[in-house]
Order: structure tokens, then C-alpha cells, then sequence
């Protein structure tokens, strides 16, 4: 097997902790679902919102359970959760948001209407009101409704000439997937200068850009007026939870343009007195937790799903770590189609379909006969049933089986 990528992560890390369910046994009851005839599934895929986001860790768990028993006055709540979580992190400012999603729309809204009442009423009536989105071609992506439904229109580039040339006085904000930074023609560096030269906010989504803890602040740093990070992913928060970061006029703005505040566009994006306490104990854990062990132990389960799948003939497995998003050790597994006469999707299907259920997901560069495991949000011993559950489909669907 070979290494494509190693980059490790300083602090501290309780091994024990990581991965177990909030009783702190390995395997948690899995009752409350199966009442409802939904069978659990073992997540090979990652943080992602589709199977739940992760399991959070018992600080999460304890200070959620805490803040359930009281009551509180809810903007105020927000605003001190904020001052806390800017502290922690070092940044300006920050806002509790209702996922990375929910950070879009109050930055968005933030950026469109200010902190004028009028203009917070008339949403998503943005006439007479900045509503341009810039938006590279390259970073185009599946949120933009987040922002359309402020009242805005996106508005495609390539280059900076043509960056450059769409700036105008209707322009609201530059959006910046920070993701596809490889990808376009203006890198976040010129992205934050033309924003900074023209006056006009820009926002950096980062949902799943941590590890390594140091992006948590890196982006405000390098001048995003805004920055979007999950609270549901790699912080281990709860799944409804997101952060917006800052510059405080903006987050301040942000905040008015949604819940609790009655008349506004981000009055639905509701995030619990709950979820806000346990985003706050999760930020806190993260800053301290010791991610060289956590890495160490997920390149550990990555090597042994490897050795389980050795000697299969016809496949191939690679540790990779993904350059940006989700930066975390993964697996990936080829086989040669002669060989193995299944594609990627039949193979899923059937692991998803057995007993236990598995959710693993496509390696995108490897096409028909080619799979990634995310070994990230296993629990304890789960790498191990993986490993055997996906030895045992591929070896039943080789050509010699066949």
C-alpha cells in the first residue's frame, strides 16, 4: 500500500474517547431506530449530512444535556456564544449558525441588507439594494440557493479581467468555495484583494476544511470578511450547527437577519439553546484534542482494511489524504474490472443492502472499478467489519466466483 500524503496535527487527543457512542460503550443501542424500522447504517463515508453528519463526544453530549434543563434569552445566547467561540478560535468575531448552509444565507443577508430594518423586512425584495453574487465558474456548487434565496442573482467569471469588469455598484458580495481553490483561475489571495480594492465583502465557504485546526481562524486572517465552517463535521458539534466568522459588523448584521428575530429571511434556520451550548463545548474540545493521536489511529484502521483486502487478485488499495476538505486519512480501493466484473455502484448497493448496513462512498478518479473509505466516522472495531464485509463482495463477485 502505498502513502500519498501525510500531514500531521499537534495537541491533545484521548484515544479512549474517540469514536465511542455517548454511553462510552463501544456500540451503542441502536433501538431508538430500529423502532421506527430504520435500520442503523456503519458510516465508511464521512462527515456527511446525508447519514447524520457524526457522533459527538461526551462534552458535546453533557453540556447539550445541561443547557436542556434552563431557559435563556435567546439573543443574548447567541451573542455571548459568539463572543466565546471568537475567543477560543481568535478571531473577530462569530456567529452559531444553522449549518454551513444556514452561514451562507445570514452572511449573505448580512451583506445584502446591512442592519437596516427596512431592508431586513423587504427580504427577499432586494430592489434599490446590492444583490449581485460574483461567483467563479470553477466554484459553482450545489448551495447557491442558499444565497438566491436572499433576493440575489449570481453572477458568473472566470479571470480577473472578467471579475474586474463585473463589479459593479449592485455588487453584494464575492463568493469563494474554498474547496475548489485548485480549481478556478483566481486564487483566495487576489479573491480577498479584489474584494479589499472594490469595498466589497467576501465570503469564504469552508465547511469541511478543518483539519487542521489552524483553519478555523487562517481564513478571517488572510482578510475574508466572512467565513462558513460546519459545525457538524471534523469539530464533532451538533449536525444542525454551523459557524459564521468574521468581521464583527457583518456577523452582528448576520445574527439581526435571523432566528430568533420574527420578519426575517433566516427566521426558519432555528438553531436550539441545546445545539448552541454543545457547538460551544465542541469548539472548545477541538482547540485542545491532541490530533496527532487521532491521526495515528485513523492511518491505523486505513492499514488494516488494506492488509484484510490483500491477496484479493486484481485489487489495489492507496492510503490518499485529501489535499483540502475532509484532510484526514482515507483508503483508496481499485480492481481490475477482468478480474472483478462489478462496478463501483453494484458494490455499494450490496453493502448497503447487507447485514450490517454500509455506507461507503465512489473514488470519483477511479471511475466504474473504484471505491474511497472514510475510516474518520467509524466507531471502534467498525474499520474491522468493513474490511471483512467488502473482502467478502468483491471476492463473490470475481470472475473465478462468477
Amino acid at each position: 500500500m502505498k502513502i500519498i500524503k501525510k500531514t500531521l496535527n499537534p495537541n491533545r487527543f484521548n484515544a479512549d474517547a474517540y469514536g465511542k457512542d455517548p454511553t462510552g460503550s463501544v456500540f451503542a443501542s441502536e433501538d431508538v431506530f430500529m423502532r421506527l424500522k430504520v435500520r442503523p447504517v456503519i458510516n465508511a463515508t464521512g462527515t456527511v449530512t446525508l447519514l447524520g453528519g457524526t457522533i459527538m463526544p461526551p462534552e458535546v453530549l453533557a453540556a447539550m444535556k445541561e443547557a436542556s434543563q434552563h431557559f435563556v434569552v435567546m439573543r443574548e445566547l447567541l451573542e455571548k456564544a459568539g463572543e466565546r467561540i471568537a475567543q477560543v478560535i481568535g478571531v473577530e468575531a462569530a456567529m452559531v449558525t444553522s449549518g454551513t448552509a444556514g452561514s451562507i444565507t445570514a452572511g449573505t443577508a448580512a451583506c445584502v441588507a446591512g442592519s437596516d430594518p427596512e431592508k431586513i423586512k423587504r427580504l427577499p425584495d432586494t430592489n434599490g439594494m446590492r444583490n449581485e453574487i460574483i461567483i467563479q465558474k470553477s466554484h459553482r456548487n450545489e448551495y447557491e440557493p442558499q444565497m438566491l434565496l436572499v433576493g440575489t442573482k449570481i453572477i458568473e467569471i472566470e479571470t480577473r479581467q472578467e471579475l474586474e469588469m463585473a463589479v459593479s455598484s449592485r455588487t453584494a458580495m464575492l463568493f469563494f468555495m474554498n474547496k475548489a481553490d485548485l480549481d478556478g483561475k483566481i486564487r483566495r489571495e487576489e479573491w480577498v484583494a479584489v474584494g479589499k480594492k472594490h469595498g466589497i465583502p467576501t465570503y469564504n465557504d469552508a465547511a469541511s476544511d478543518i483539519p487542521p485546526k489552524e483553519h478555523l481562524a487562517a481564513y478571517v486572517k488572510m482578510g475574508f470578511d466572512l467565513v462558513g465552517v460546519s459545525g457538524g463535521k471534523a469539530l464533532l458539534g451538533p449536525q444542525c450547527t454551523g459557524l459564521l466568522l468574521g468581521r464583527k459588523d457583518l456577523v452582528d448584521a448576520a445574527r439581526i437577519n435571523t432566528s430568533p428575530n420574527p420578519g426575517t429571511i433566516g427566521r426558519g434556520m432555528k438553531v436550539g439553546k441545546e445545539e448552541i451550548a454543545g457547538l460551544v463545548a465542541a469548539v472548545e474540545r477541538y482547540m485542545i484534542v491532541d490530533h496527532d493521536a487521532e491521526y495515528r489511529e485513523l492511518e491505523s484502521r486505513v492499514r488494516q482494511i488494506s492488509e484484510t483486502l490483500a491477496g484479493l487478485e486484481g485489487v489495489r488499495t492507496e492510503l490518499f489524504v485529501p489535499p483540502m476538505a475532509n484532510h484526514m486519512p482515507h483508503l483508496a480501493i481499485e480492481w481490475e474490472a477482468s478480474r472483478i466484473p462489478l462496478r463501483s455502484g453494484e458494490v455499494r448497493r450490496r453493502l448497503l443492502e447487507g447485514e450490517p448496513r454500509i455506507a461507503i462512498m465512489e473514488h470519483m478518479e477511479q471511475g466504474q472499478n473504484g471505491l474511497a473509505i472514510s475510516v474518520w466516522m467509524l466507531r471502534p472495531g467498525e474499520h474491522k467489519i468493513v474490511a471483512a464485509r467488502l473482502r467478502e463482495v468483491l471476492l463473490n463477485g470475481s470472475a473465478a466466483a462468477v
